[in-house]
């Protein structure tokens, strides 16, 4: 596969069109917070015009963000569109078609005793963001959730990430000609710039990345007691358990080779349960084959490794399995000039392995043996909890077991990765793999405060009964005033009562 040479990463800012000039971190963030407190986002009219100003980037721009891509990580174009632009693309249609309904105030109901009055809650923007992109779907998750962002009403820094330096500066020369830079501001760099970011007060942070980066952020964004969101990934497993094995075995093959392994919800190992799963292994290797061919090097539609470090990382993986003989090793070709790693079956792996201590963001693929369910959900909770859990298994009594005793970010069944394709479902992590979500209605939530607004007359004052001196037959009526919403049913706890009862 032809490979386009690699460029030098920017470490400077977006350049500003209208004045030629390069403005710094501080005067982008100044420009920012100048629009947050002019409330420049506030009016549907705006949101709307900005999200449409991204859906026609999207459009326009596809090409150029295509054959960034295709320089940062080899993507093929086709699986580009579909992960990354496609994706953005339906977030911007799905925002604008319900954004008006999001905005809407919600009615909140009073309890009796405060009566008269009306009581509500309006999503209110947030402010001033900052959203830190991954290098490894540099579009889908620098730009996914401005969608959210830009939906609630804020207005947004970007940080593309250093490590996709071509896509950074095709987003750095895009976003300016298609959105109000007054309200999205892009910031190219190096870790000096982000550490410049994190260093500002922001309203909220968004970050996707690894664990060890998310905590640099948290301990950041806590200096202004900023709130957080945190996508971090994690070692997410795949349980096979029944069913149709080579169906099977094509999910979790697809899902796994996918931009050559490096995405954060791709099945990190298998767990294969009980006995009749000994050629689930090369089942998993034929279908590589069948999408790739023998040499995976030569085809159109398979990705590369980000870069020499993350490259070398994941070789030594199979060289420490080789190494091994208790370990079978199916694949593991590699090719350091090309950064192409074959996708690798690794068979007979120990739990204690160094490939099992941390995420393996790449395309190889750990498969261990266990007895029962009961044993793979063991395991699973014995580490830190995953971004994605996936059992294949055509059954609804071990699905239920599944979702009830496996802890986290989602539960998928019989498929790897496309729930975090659906609008309609939250995207996040939990614990080690992240913390809060976004996508769709939950994206808008994630970046508004859910302001509430009480209303009450002072024409007549029904509050009379709680002001001061609280004498005694005052004491006994407000005793007995009813707090809840129900003036026929009053529930006492005395005490020395028992919980439950």
């Amino acid at each position: 596969m032809a490979r386009r040479t690699r460029r030098n990463t920017s470490t400077t800012t977006a350049p500003d069109d209208a004045a030629g000039h390069v403005p710094s971190v501080r005067e982008s963030y100044a420009r920012l917070r100048d629009a947050r407190q002019g409330r420049l986002m506030h009016s549907r009219r705006m949101r709307a015009a900005q999200l449409k100003g991204l859906g026609r980037l999207l459009a326009e721009g596809e090409k150029d963000l295509l054959d960034a891509l295709a320089d940062d990580l080899g993507k093929p174009h086709v699986e580009a569109r579909l992960t990354e632009l496609d994706l953005v693309k339906h977030e911007v249609e799905y925002a604008l078609h319900h954004l008006a309904d999001w905005m809407e105030p919600q009615h909140a109901k009073v309890p009796i005793m405060l009566q008269p009055a009306g009581a509500k809650t309006e999503a209110q923007p947030k402010g001033a963001m900052l959203i830190m992109g991954a290098w490894n779907y540099p579009v889908q998750v620098l730009l996914g959730p401005l969608v959210g962002a830009l939906a609630a009403g804020n207005v947004a820094a970007l940080k593309p990430s250093e490590l996709a330096p071509a896509t950074s500066r095709a987003i750095a020369r895009l976003v300016p000609r298609y959105l109000d830079p007054r309200a999205v501001q892009v910031l190219e760099g190096d870790a000096e710039v982000a550490a410049e970011l994190l260093d500002l007060e922001w309203d909220h942070i968004c970050f996707t990345g690894s664990e060890r980066v998310g905590k640099i952020v948290a301990a950041a964004a806590a200096q202004h007691l900023t709130p957080v969101t945190l996508e971090l990934g994690g070692k997410s497993p795949a349980v096979v358990l029944d069913g149709n094995l080579h169906a099977a075995a094509r999910r979790i093959a697809h899902g796994k080779s996918l931009n050559a392994g490096q995405t954060c919800t791709a099945p990190d190992y298998v767990l294969a349960v009980g006995q009749g799963m000994e050629k689930l292994p090369e089942i998993i290797h034929r279908a590589f084959v069948r999408f790739f061919g023998r040499d995976a090097q030569k085809s159109r539609d398979y990705g590369r490794i980000v870069n020499r470090k993350a490259f070398n990382r994941l070789v030594s993986f199979i060289e420490d399995a080789e190494i091994d003989r208790s370990v079978k090793v199916i694949g593991g070709h590699y090719d350091a000039a090309d950064l192409y790693i074959e996708p690798t079956i690794l068979v007979g792996v120990s739990p204690d392995a160094p490939i099992m201590q941390e995420e393996i963001f790449g395309p190889i693929l750990p498969v261990l043996a266990v007895d029962s369910l009961d044993e793979a959900m063991q395991f699973i909770g014995d580490r830190p909890s995953p971004l994605a859990a996936y059992l294949f298994s055509e059954r609804p009594r071990p699905h239920a077991a599944f979702e009830q005793q496996v802890r986290a970010g989602a539960i998928a069944f019989n498929v790897c990765n496309l729930h975090a394709a659906v609008s309609t479902l939250p995207f996040g992590g939990v614990g080690a793999s992240g913390v809060g979500s976004y996508h769709g209605k939950f994206g808008f939530d994630e970046f508004s405060q859910l302001r509430p607004v009480f209303s009450k007359t002072a024409l007549v004052d029904t509050l009379k009964i709680a002001y001061p001196p609280y004498r005694k037959g005052k004491e006994k009526v407000v005793r007995n005033v009813n707090l809840g919403f129900n003036s026929r049913k009053r529930v006492d706890v005395k005490p020395g009562d028992k919980p439950g009862l």
